[in-house]
């Protein structure tokens, strides 16, 4: 969950989840889109003998062994690159939890990649839900997550992939759910 958008009123909570379209995945999609297109430039230079980029000869290299593996590397940046993109377009993982009294149920919605899960729904009744689990973990590898305790499944994460939540924004968010859905918050 995120602080970004979230509705709230006496009857619905709604928060909104980030997905892929973070500053950082943009980052290092332009940066493999451009280092890719280098090296697959330098690649096409070395085998046409003829100046491709305007700011190094690449035409001075051997085409074969430098030219291939240079070639290569920039199929494979520019493979790693389109990856990346698609799942910025996609907005992988992004969505929202809705905890709804008036409809008395529990929805969550992400977004998946490319087939028959593109989309993700989850939906509870809200008499279902035993609990909200904080989960806080320290060190080389944090991790700071929400999740949602459900009778009968597993428990459902309901904060984004990536980046760890400040311990502050966790534990505010986690108690406001908690205090709404009227059931224990666990792990603090």
């Amino acid at each position: 969950m995120t602080a970004s958008i979230q509705t709230s009123s006496d009857r619905v909570l709604k928060y909104s989840v980030l997905g892929a379209r973070r500053l950082s995945n943009y980052w290092w999609a332009t940066v493999v889109s451009l280092g890719a297109t280098g090296f697959f430039l330098a690649s096409l230079s070395s085998y046409l003998q003829t100046n491709l980029l305007p700011f190094a000869d690449p035409t001075a290299l051997i085409f074969i062994p430098q030219g291939v593996a240079m070639g290569f590397y920039g199929i494979a940046g520019i493979l790693l690159a389109t990856y990346l993109w698609i799942i910025i377009a996609l907005d992988v993982g992004g969505g929202y939890n809705e905890f709804n009294k008036d409809t008395s149920k529990v929805r969550i919605f992400r977004s998946g990649f490319l087939g028959k899960n593109r989309k993700i729904e989850i939906e509870h009744p809200l008499g279902n839900v035993q609990a909200v689990r904080v989960d806080i973990r320290e060190g080389l590898n944090p991790k700071r997550a929400l999740y949602l305790r459900i009778k009968g499944r597993p428990d459902i994460p309901l904060t984004r992939v990536g980046q760890p939540l400040p311990l502050s924004d966790l534990e505010n968010q986690g108690a406001e759910l908690a205090r709404f859905l009227q059931v224990p918050l666990e792990g603090l």
